[in-house]
């Protein structure tokens, strides 16, 4: 094939959530995440003989808010076992849903308005965690492997997205965004860091233009987004480069080695049909009626869509490129309601946004406890002239730390209070005194000098100037 060939990718993405239930799908063990290996385990999630599996309830409701905030069909299902070596699995099989799942027929859009298809979210359990002892924590150099159970059983949803999206940016978008959702209906933490979210990528590469799909291969069990973008990135690459080497793509299940920044081949891809799947005979079909359905969409609350909608309203129905990104961390970390409620207090809403999204936005949980009233304090005070920006970020950080508290009589107590007018002329009418080029420049008309000024009034007066009120000075001296 001739190298001038443009290429096209194409991927689908699995990704398994790990449900916020206080028990396991089909036992009452414990679903909880780093305790003491194999201490959460009882006979069913063992598969020891004579065990029999109890659905849970709150993880089928669980299930259907996800299916819900994703457009799906909420249909009759039943689960089937899926059999396959599993090490981590002790009963060797795994019980699923198969052909019926609960959800099925899906959309979810993302931030820039493309629309990525959901075919399914259907419920499962998940396995044991095998831990390979060895340098480098894999199979092929392991000693020996350790098994832990207490995994086993924990209730998933695996959400499988058509394969509609065509670069590590798009499914890196939509993997956020399916993330903010999942946390959003209080399904899963989302916290890839622990397992509670992880990612397999159906690759594939095909000549731009062509209907045809190629052949893809699985890239299993993708535990961060910055992973997701350098796997599809690579595997892309690389069957670029074999087909245009006349070689062919083989479909098989691969490894992402993030060390070495490559994948590499775990086993051929299987098909429905290597499982051998089966109706399970210990569990009825599950027919969530039309009432626990309605109840179900009643008790949602608004999805990160929704969120992002009510704060471009709050600046006016219109943002700049940096406002839209300001927006999306404000929502993805959950601090809008401290935008809104600021805004209520009669705060800027630009002002509101930018405090939460850049300073905030480091403090961690922390930030994320701070009362409404103190934040809309702070930035009343700040807008109102009564500290400067760098002012109102070293209260806002001590707030932070207080949790909580009266602006005012914080800044008292740390010495900080706003500049006075004839304090602030003399301050910069000294510096333009001290940089007599640079003012020569910017009266004829070098803008980009009233920074520099305003960096030396504010260095000049340990940040207690206020970066509004100087550019107004240094307009008025301009004339």
């Amino acid at each position: 094939m001739s190298e001038d060939v443009a290429w096209e990718t194409v991927i689908g993405l699995e990704v398994h959530c790990e449900l916020a239930t206080q028990t396991k799908l089909f036992c009452g063990c414990r679903n909880a995440f780093g305790e003491e290996p194999n201490t959460n385990i009882c006979p069913v999630c063992l598969g020891l003989p004579g065990s029999l599996p109890v659905l849970n309830a709150q993880a089928v409701e669980l299930a259907m808010r996800i299916g819900t905030a994703l457009h799906c069909e909420i249909r009759p299902s039943s689960f089937a076992r899926k059999n396959y070596f599993y090490p981590d699995q002790a009963k060797d099989y795994q019980i699923s849903q198969y052909d019926e799942p609960i959800n099925a027929s899906g959309s979810l859009e993302l931030p820039d308005g493309t629309t990525v298809g959901v075919t399914r979210a259907h419920l499962e359990e998940d396995t044991g965690k095998l831990t390979h002892v060895g340098a480098s924590g894999r199979i092929n150099s392991a000693h020996h492997a350790l098994v832990d159970y207490n995994r086993s059983g924990v209730p998933l949803v695996e959400i499988v997205s058509e394969p509609d999206m065509r670069s590590a940016a798009e499914a890196r978008a939509y993997a956020s965004e399916l993330r903010g959702i999942l946390v959003a209906t209080g399904a899963s933490d989302g916290r890839m860091e622990e397992g509670s979210m992880r990612i397999d990528a159906n690759i594939s590469v095909r000549p731009a233009g062509s209907d045809a799909f190629g052949t893809r291969c699985e890239i299993k069990n993708l535990n961060s987004l910055r992973s997701l973008g350098r796997a599809i990135e690579y595997e892309a690459a690389r069957q670029i480069t074999l087909i245009e080497a006349g070689n062919k793509v083989d479909q098989e299940t691969r490894h992402w080695d993030e060390a070495a920044g490559r994948t590499e081949s775990m086993r051929s891809k299987e098909e429905a049909n290597d499982y051998r799947y089966f109706p399970e005979p210990d569990l009825v079909p599950l027919v969530p009626d039309a009432a626990w359905q309605e109840r179900v969409r009643i008790a949602m609350g608004p999805m990160p869509a929704d969120r992002r909608a009510r704060l471009v309203d709050l600046l006016g129905g219109s943002v700049s490129g940096a406002q839209g990104d300001q927006i999306r961390v404000v929502v993805d970390l959950g601090l809008d309601t401290l935008v809104a409620a600021a805004v209520a207090a009669a705060a800027p809403a630009a002002l509101s946004l930018a405090r939460a999204a850049n300073e905030l936005a480091s403090e961690g949980d922390a930030g994320l406890a701070l009362p409404s009233e103190s934040f809309a304090a702070l930035v009343n005070m700040e807008a109102n002239g009564a500290l400067s920006a760098t002012q109102s970020k070293l209260v806002l950080h001590t707030l932070v730390e207080k949790g909580g508290g009266d602006p005012a009589e914080l800044a008292g107590a740390m010495g900080i209070e706003s500049l006075g007018a004839d304090t602030l002329t003399a301050a910069v009418a000294a510096s333009v005194q001290a940089q007599p080029e640079a003012w020569a420049r910017f009266v004829d008309g070098d803008d980009k000098l009233a920074g520099f000024f305003v960096k030396e009034v504010m260095e000049a007066t340990s940040g207690k100037a206020n970066g509004k009120e100087v550019m107004a000075e240094l307009r008025r001296l301009r004339g």
